[in-house]
């Protein structure tokens, strides 16, 4: 069974476009408007799917967490508690961006970092649900969203292969619907931790599942490596400006950076081809002007016995190839050639 998986209708699979995920986060700092205006970058763009996070951080965190003091630049609360509060958002929101995405013809879901949150997203239907590296081992979460129903995206900082074979192999039997990316889970990742090799690793051991990358490098190069190596789901960071206040902007792409990867991305697909040498059409005028064919090297007489020093090897190329030489060597001549006159099979009697 070849490797598959729909969402709300596009195929993704070892033949298709990359499937390009914006993930916004929290990048929207709590503003529906931003949200707005991320999601219509997105989309001009290129991405297929712009992605949140929805946390119902009450049930989520311990008290002493909820409760901690979080003073820094990127806070946008007193504690803790209050700043996930505040970057939140609720039905309200995430109604007008489901219609805005509707509007826009771009996918939209979100990560779902507990029941409640899971439940949240199921009841909005959305059209898939992520999974975050800090849930990989999160067995229970992981069967809960698998009986939803709907196509699941599963990153897998952190884990170890064990890690990531055991949740496979607890959703698996739910719901065959998953994608598993690789990803380090660090915030940037340097290059040397990406180990884009797991990539292979994974289609390896999972040769039913779609396989992708969830990239927090700064920069868009390794995306199209990993299409290379076989991910057809690629997740990036987004924001409208990496100085913006939060701790996600500053590995995040812009949307030239974004757009650039989304171009790449297709040209990649098409630049593949089918594994089929072949000389194109655009490539006569070159076959023509740097090719070789074989030349008379002085003026012959018809029935002369043609001799490798009877032979010259020039340019433009479109009559007999030097690879014929060896052939034409004792051939006779059926007519007189002049010099630097190109040789042609007719001419000859083999």
């Amino acid at each position: 069974m070849p490797r598959s998986l729909a969402i709300d209708g596009t195929v993704i699979d070892d033949a298709s476009d990359c499937y390009v995920i914006a993930e916004v986060g929290h990048n929207h700092q709590g503003k529906l408007d931003k949200a707005f205006e991320l999601m219509r970058a997105a989309k001009d763009c290129g991405a297929d799917a712009v992605k949140l996070q929805k946390r119902h951080n009450r049930s989520l965190y311990t008290r002493a967490m909820y409760d901690k003091p979080y003073d820094n630049e990127n806070s946008f609360g007193a504690t803790y508690g209050e700043h996930r509060e505040a970057l939140e958002f609720g039905k309200k929101e995430y109604t007008a961006l489901q219609q805005l995405a509707k509007e826009l013809k771009i996918h939209f879901f979100a990560t779902a970092f507990d029941f409640k949150s899971a439940d949240f997203l199921a009841e909005l239907d959305v059209p898939a649900i992520k999974i975050a590296s800090g849930d990989i081992t999160n067995v229970p979460l992981l069967r809960h969203v698998a009986k939803i129903g709907k196509p699941v995206v599963v990153s897998t900082g952190t884990a170890s292969m064990d890690d990531v074979a055991r949740a496979h192999d607890a959703m698996a039997s739910i719901n065959p619907r998953a994608c598993f990316l690789q990803c380090t889970a660090s915030y940037p990742c340097d290059f040397e931790e990406l180990d884009l090799g797991v990539i292979t690793t994974f289609r390896q051991r999972f040769p039913d599942t779609v396989i992708g990358l969830s990239a927090h490098d700064n920069g868009i190069a390794m995306a199209v490596a990993a299409y290379m190596l076989g991910a057809r789901v690629i997740e990036k960071h987004f924001t409208l400006n990496r100085a913006l206040k939060g701790t996600d902007h500053a590995f995040s792409l812009e949307p030239v950076g974004l757009r650039k990867m989304v171009r790449d991305l297709r040209r990649l697909r098409k630049a593949i081809g089918d594994g089929r040498k072949k000389c194109w059409p655009s490539e006569k005028p070159a076959l023509s002007k740097m090719g070789k064919s074989l030349y008379a090297a002085r003026a012959l007489p018809a029935g002369h016995k043609v001799a490798e020093a009877d032979v010259a090897i020039k340019s433009p190329g479109g009559g007999l190839p030097p690879w014929q030489l060896d052939r034409m060597i004792g051939a006779k001549l059926r007519r007189a050639v002049a010099e630097d006159e190109l040789f042609s099979a007719d001419s000859l009697e083999w």
